[in-house]
């Protein structure tokens, strides 16, 4: 076992060191040690459990914790193979001659996108729902490819979570007309598939699929953020007597699907999920500020939120540092980061990718969160990039600026799903990007703060306008 892991402690050990076949869900807090008890439990299947061990796939979703973990484990565990969910799915369906090297629509997806929109507007001159934006219908094929919904009538009837502002059954029709005729175009081009529904493709074709299965148990770490499709296949991919071992926190789900594990397909024995509520990474602090976060009404409808109880030493408050315009915000940020940067691990974290360019600018040396991240630099680093990137990854500081109130929520996200659901994902996404801080936290902003975070004084200490 490598020998920088934490030990399991308690009822960590009765899950990382379970040696029964079938499927295990885990549901933590943030900083409770998912990744670190799906990490170990990988090890441990892959290399070291008596009699089970054997080829283990650990799966998350996101591509810069994938490119961490085969820095700091995959090559210590000849069995064990490191992924993130659409690798691996690609993978599979190319070594099942179902997937081309040209098959994925990807840059051209929004303007096709907008011309399937287009032609179904000039067959239906007047229907509203065929005025909202692109990101509207982006979510909703996102939704239908990752319930496997392949027919109207199906997509009519479904109880559609997730979605804050009602899509009814009248709408409908319409909705899946624009999927019908994107989906046209796509094929026109040659496409077989977009990034939506390489898991629904990856479950069909394991269901014809009598082949011995390439991995003996599979870990997903950051479950939350997987359509149930994606688990689905994922619960395929192993054989009979192999394990499926689901780790989720619902409070970071930030992709507005909000959908408890139990929707998920998987046969869980006594039929309830194991939770961990102990916070080993946030301080006090930290931790009491997402608590209150957590406890706002953006997060009523949340399902299988684990409250964290607080476990580590004192620090400082979280800092609200108020500017007098963005220039001045980014500035600091920049410097705040280069500063802290020079003895601990330190994140830019922002809500949109734009500005990754303007700190690599002025932080040459700092590393981006990204997809194509193939390096982890250790010990003390600045590293910069999207709420998202940085999910399942922790820092010993972290910066946010930007939240102010007319960009937090997106007004992008407010236009495409309306106000109450645009706030109950921007939360989330602020939630992630929260606790990711370990010790140091500066949230800044210009004018009025966004009304995402708590008005509780006692949870900052704040600085005067400068």
């Amino acid at each position: 076992m490598p020998s920088n892991l934490p030990e399991p402690v308690g009822e960590q050990k009765n899950v990382v060191y379970l040696r029964d076949s079938g499927h295990v869900v885990v549901l933590g807090t943030a900083g409770s040690g998912k990744t670190t008890m799906a990490v170990t439990r990988a090890i441990w299947l892959a290399d070291h459990a008596p009699e089970i061990a054997g080829p283990t796939l650990l799966v998350t979703f996101n591509k810069a914790l994938v490119t961490y973990l085969r820095k700091t484990v995959q090559a210590r565990s000849p069995n064990l193979v490191v992924e993130n969910y659409h690798s691996f799915a690609k993978g599979y369906l190319a070594y099942r001659n179902l997937m081309g090297r040209r098959d994925i629509v990807d840059s051209e997806r929004p303007a096709m996108m907008e011309r399937a929109i287009a032609e179904v507007q000039r067959r239906y001159p007047g229907v509203g729902v065929l005025r909202r934006p692109l990101r509207f219908f982006e979510d909703e094929f996102l939704w239908l490819a990752g319930h496997g919904v392949t027919d109207e009538q199906t997509y009519i009837k479904a109880d559609r979570i997730g979605r804050g502002r009602a899509l009814g059954p009248a709408d409908r029709p319409y909705v899946y007309a624009v999927r019908e005729e994107y989906r046209r175009l796509r094929r026109e081009a040659g496409k077989r598939y977009d990034w939506d529904d390489l898991a629904l493709a990856a479950r069909k074709a394991f269901e014809v699929d009598n082949t011995p299965r390439r991995y003996r148990h599979v870990v997903v770490d950051e479950g939350q953020d997987f359509t149930p499709e994606m688990i689905r296949s994922l619960a395929a991919a192993v054989g009979p007597t192999g394990t499926l071992t689901f780790f989720g926190d619902y409070a970071q789900q930030v992709y507005g699907r909000r959908l408890s594990w139990k929707s998920l397909g998987l046969n869980v024995r006594g039929g309830g999920a194991v939770h961990f509520e102990q916070n080993y990474r946030n301080t006090p602090q930290i931790a009491r500020l997402a608590v209150a976060l957590s406890n706002m009404p953006f997060f009523r409808d949340e399902v299988d939120l684990v409250e964290p109880r607080i476990v580590k030493a004192d620090g400082p408050l979280p800092v609200l540092l108020e500017y007098p315009d963005r220039q001045t915000q980014f500035r600091e940020a920049v410097e705040l980061a280069r500063r802290l940067g020079r003895s601990m691990t330190v994140a830019v974290l922002f809500r949109k990718r734009k500005h990754d360019a303007e700190v690599s600018a002025q932080l040459p040396l700092a590393t981006r969160l990204h997809r194509q991240l193939s390096t982890w630099p250790l010990g003390p680093n600045v590293f910069y990039g999207t709420y998202h990137a940085a999910k399942g990854l922790e820092f010993d500081a972290v910066i946010i600026p930007f939240c102010d109130h007319d960009l937090l929520p997106d007004p992008v996200e407010v236009a495409a799903h309306g106000p109450d659901e645009a706030m109950s994902r921007e939360a989330r996404m602020l939630y992630v990007a929260v606790t990711r801080a370990k010790v140091r936290l500066h949230i800044m902003y210009s004018g009025k703060l966004t009304p995402l975070l708590p008005s509780d004084p006692a949870l900052f200490q704040r600085t005067a306008p400068r």
